[in-house]
């Protein structure tokens, strides 16, 4: 468990810096900087005909005398109903999802898929590193399927996406009570799912069927043929040395 958590850190890190210039180069190519600053400049030009700061804190607002909060709030109100700020704001949220998605979706691809299908054995560059393998529950070599369900179904959709696009909503005001039940739930799930499986499996492991194991003491077989003639060999000598006996 030890060599598996350094391995998935390890892993993470590489991620991490496969995201964030992904997501640079993603940003520049779509206009996000731009925009951004449209929609500040939208912002000050409400703050400037009222007089007022929109980016302040609760006790900030708390603090402010009753004519000024009543100033504050019919500012927001005519920030909220200009159609050009919500134009720019919804294109905004559009954009950052997307970076966010498609960022995450070359991430995890490069470091769960890519990597392994040229390292073999279901192998990320932490996995090497430290002696791992990824391989089906019956020791066979996972399949390119496998490795494609696990990073994708698995990793990106279930354990990163969902969380990722709740705490979107929530950084913008959206999420709801469903939104965190969601999100307790399947942290929940991730949990037990490592503590009670004999493998200590993640859902991204039980949904593909593959397992974690130590390379230098594991058989790995390259196929169900050679797991097949394997167990039959085993089965013969035992048969011998029973009959022997």
């Amino acid at each position: 468990m030890s060599k598996r958590i350094a391995a998935a850190l390890l892993d993470f890190m590489l991620l991490i810096v496969i995201i964030t210039g992904a997501a640079t180069l993603f940003a520049n190519i779509s206009g996000y900087e731009a925009n951004l600053v449209a929609l500040e400049n939208r912002e000050k030009h409400f703050e400037t005909e009222y007089g007022i700061v929109f980016r302040i804190t609760t006790e900030q607002y708390d603090a402010l005398t009753e004519e000024q909060r009543q100033n504050y709030d019919a500012a927001f109100e005519a920030l909220k109903a200009d159609e050009e700020y919500s134009r720019i704001w919804y294109k905004q949220f559009n954009l950052i999802l997307l970076i966010t998605t498609f960022s995450i979706l070359l991430g995890i691809l490069v470091v769960d898929f890519v990597f392994p299908l040229f390292l073999k054995e279901g192998q990320t560059v932490g996995k090497k590193v430290f002696g791992l393998a990824l391989v089906q529950t019956d020791s066979v070599s996972v399949t390119k399927l496998q490795l494609f369900l696990r990073a994708i179904l698995g990793k990106f959709t279930i354990e990163t996406m969902i969380p990722v696009y709740i705490f979107i909503m929530i950084y913008f005001n959206a999420a709801s009570i469903t939104h965190l039940a969601v999100l307790t739930a399947l942290l929940i799930s991730q949990i037990i799912s490592i503590a009670i499986s004999k493998t200590n499996a993640a859902i991204h492991d039980l949904m593909a069927g593959t397992v974690v194991v130590d390379m230098p003491s594991q058989h790995i077989f390259q196929s169900k043929e050679d797991l097949l003639e394997h167990t039959k060999k085993i089965h013969a000598e035992q048969a011998n040395r029973s009959d022997y006996k």
